[in-house]
């Protein structure tokens, strides 16, 4: 299992709802091959960190993965006013 961190920058002051709903959209555009686990956003100063729980076979294949799932998911987000801000790690 590994642990990937992605921050989107957008709206902060989201309350409870906003986490969840994000986490929703990412599973929505998420398929089995991805390997995600698990999923959890907080708010940050700037917008929404990210930790997204991979099942991977090395590092460098959960950021492979986190980077599929992010793209895949790019034009939901933005909907919602958030954008990649920072590569997953």
């Amino acid at each position: 299992m590994h642990v990937i961190r992605a921050t989107l920058t957008g709206p902060h002051d989201v309350g409870h709802v906003m986490p969840a709903v994000l986490t929703d959209l990412l599973w929505a555009h998420t398929s089995a091959a991805h390997g995600l686990e698990h999923l959890r956003a907080r708010a940050s100063e700037n917008g929404m960190d990210l930790y997204l729980f991979l099942r991977a076979t090395s590092e460098a294949a959960a950021l492979g993965q986190a980077h599929a799932i992010l793209t895949n998911a790019r034009t939901p987000l933005r909907a919602f006013g958030y954008t990649v801000a920072a590569p997953p790690r």
